[in-house]
């Protein structure tokens, strides 16, 4: 369902705002603002920047607050990232899971602007003994948990960042998206950017900071957005955190028709977590062979890669193109769901169906080139 509101992106959840980007619509690097997918918790908070102050306290030698003047008139650092929601891809898991049914369009690749949230944590002086940086954001609200425990009251979205991450130079505290303010949807007047992580550790709306003694085991950190590890022997949980190796077909798309003796790009996107795209494999029928796609510039370490491979069919009938990705760090995408990782982490094959017909059947086809 598309809203007026919103053209181009696909209404997951009315209230709060969850929107989906059309994939298959795949074509500028950069994904415009405007269509970039959005996931809220809660409703929008509403605040003036004018006013907004960011606290940052917990284990620091000088508790801080910073007006977004400030904030603008520390060095300013731009990153362009790859941001997936968790949950994208959840509507392919057989059987059903709950929680949003995003397909594939759950993801996008931004230019951001901001100061390095290293730099404001040296400003405050971080003390020893501490472990983890957490990020709270003004949306709040009650949370059905459904299967999962309930939360005790109205709470805050919030995740915190093992301090060695927040200390890196992959991670920001962004006033700009795309090179203009953010927008409200967006996470105005500032939000994270965690390179190479799900969105989740991507909070918006950031009010406060609190460096803790700890690890944090906050609602959305104990009791939602985790997965399970195997591997100590006996099952555990683990908070989500770095994106898995995935790559996706765009175009053609699921149903489309090819022209026998025709060339077919097959093109899409690649992106993974601390490691860069290292390849990208595509396959057009089970069964055969893969074949090493294109990878294309622009090369940026935490930011999508754009892939392409030219196919020209030999014979009419239906055909499963699927692709798979690699990274530099070996990880390869899997070919089946994994039960471990609850109703994320939808990185495995999910082929696109097509079909390729002779020029001489039916002119009622539509012909995808």
């Amino acid at each position: 369902m598309l809203r007026m509101e919103h053209p181009g992106l696909v209404v997951r959840q009315k209230s709060p705002l969850n929107l989906e980007c059309q994939f298959a619509a795949l074509s500028d690097w950069l994904t415009p603002t405007d269509q970039f997918f959005v996931r809220s918790h809660f409703p929008s908070p509403e605040l003036d920047a004018a006013e907004w102050k960011l606290r940052v306290g917990g284990m620091v030698r000088t508790p801080l607050q910073l007006d977004l003047a400030e904030l603008e008139d520390m060095p300013r650092t731009t990153l362009a990232a790859v941001m997936e929601c968790a949950g994208n891809g959840r509507v392919f898991y057989v059987p059903a899971k709950e929680g949003l049914q995003w397909q594939t369009g759950a993801v996008g690749n931004a230019s951001w602007t901001g100061v390095l949230l290293r730099d404001v944590l040296a400003r405050a002086g971080v003390k020893r003994g501490a472990v983890e940086v957490l990020l709270v954001g003004a949306d709040k609200g009650m949370v059905d948990g459904g299967k999962k425990t309930a939360s005790p009251g109205p709470i805050a979205f919030a995740r915190s960042l093992p301090l060695d991450k927040a200390l890196s130079d992959s991670v920001l505290l962004a006033y700009a998206m795309n090179g203009d303010v953010l927008t409200a949807e967006h996470g105005h007047p500032l939000r994270a950017v965690v390179g190479g992580w799900f969105g989740m550790a991507w909070v918006k709306w950031i009010t406060d900071i609190h460096l803790l003694p700890r690890p944090f085991l906050g609602y959305w950190q104990a009791r939602d957005y985790f997965r399970w590890d195997r591997g100590s022997g006996e099952p555990s949980l683990v908070p989500l955190s770095t994106m898995e190796v995935k790559a996706q077909i765009a175009r053609p798309v699921s149903g489309a028709t090819v022209r026998v003796g025709q060339s077919c790009r097959i093109f899409g996107a690649a992106w993974s977590g601390e490691a860069a795209i290292e390849a990208v494999d595509v396959r057009v029928r089970g069964g055969a062979p893969w074949q090493q796609a294109t990878l294309l510039p622009p090369l940026e370490p935490y930011a999508w890669r754009f892939w392409e491979y030219h196919w020209t069919p030999t014979h009419p009938g239906r055909h499963a193109l699927s692709c798979r990705a690699r990274d530099a760090a070996g990880n390869v995408q899997p070919e089946a769901q994994r039960a471990d990782c609850e109703s994320y982490v939808a990185n495995w094959i999910v082929p696109v169906d097509i079909k390729a017909v002779d020029r001489q059947e039916t002119q009622a086809e539509e012909f995808v080139i």
